[in-house]
């Protein structure tokens, strides 16, 4: 596969923020507190994992960022700017890629092809320009030939892959991954896994699969009451879960 990527990673004491949460909290319309003066930061080049239980709000944090999602109070910054209006957010999608937990949610196109060519065509781009980012993408990807396939008739698997193409012919700065191998099969997993690998650009993904978080990123961070923490690396993650008075974190043993 071939490695997607942008500029090189800087040195970290030259590292600049890409997101930052600042006191950001949220609550749902019954009443129910899910973000609680949240703080928040991924610099570039960091490879961050994010985990907690269902319901923790892991899912409305990414929404959050995307502007999805309105917070109630505190302040989301992208690239040094206070990001608050749906036309501030529209920028902010340029330059951040989210990858949906159901990928059904990303693609709405007859074909591959029209789906991932469709953010370049709204970027402005004419459409042979459109079409070559978008084949080069799928090629980079390993799925060379996908771009006259029905995208419906895709199984789970491809589904993804095809959604993540949508997102990194965009060539943003910071990925948001929600969910990225829920109900996949290995070999599949194995692919997205290479993926991340190969790219040189930050992003946070929000897991429940630890092994999967142990080979894609560098630090985890957990989401528990309202607050998102930091746990530690992420190679100490492991796939069995232990019971601990706080909820279930991710450690190692001596």
């Amino acid at each position: 596969m071939e490695t997607i990527s942008t500029t090189g990673n800087p040195e970290p004491a030259t590292r600049n923020p890409i997101i930052q949460l600042e006191n950001v909290c949220f609550s749902y319309p019954n009443g129910r507190a899910v973000l609680d003066n949240v703080q928040f930061e991924i610099k570039q080049g960091e490879k961050l994992g994010l985990i907690g239980p269902n319901g923790s709000g892991k899912t409305t944090f990414l929404h959050i960022i995307m502007g999805l999602l309105s917070s109630w109070s505190g302040t989301v910054r992208i690239l040094g700017k206070p990001v608050e209006t749906e036309q501030d957010f529209r920028e902010v999608r340029r330059k951040v890629g989210f990858l949906f937990q159901n990928a059904d949610d990303q693609l709405f196109s007859p074909t591959v092809l029209e789906d991932v060519a469709f953010g370049p065509l709204n970027l402005g781009k004419k459409p042979g320009e459109a079409r070559e980012m978008s084949l080069d993408t799928l090629k980079a990807l390993n799925l060379d030939g996908f771009e006259d396939r029905v995208t419906h008739r895709l199984s789970g698997g491809e589904k993804k892959l095809v959604a993540l193409a949508t997102v990194l012919v965009m060539k943003p700065d910071v990925l948001l991954l929600d969910e990225p191998t829920t109900g996949l099969d290995e070999d599949t997993s194995k692919r997205i896994i290479d993926i991340l690998n190969g790219l040189d650009i930050s992003y946070v993904i929000v897991s429940h699969e630890y092994d999967f978080l142990a080979r894609t990123t560098r630090n985890i961070y957990s989401m528990q009451g309202g607050k998102i923490e930091y746990s530690g690396r992420s190679e100490n993650l492991h796939s069995h879960y232990h019971s601990h008075p706080h909820g279930t974190v991710p450690h190692s043993h001596n």
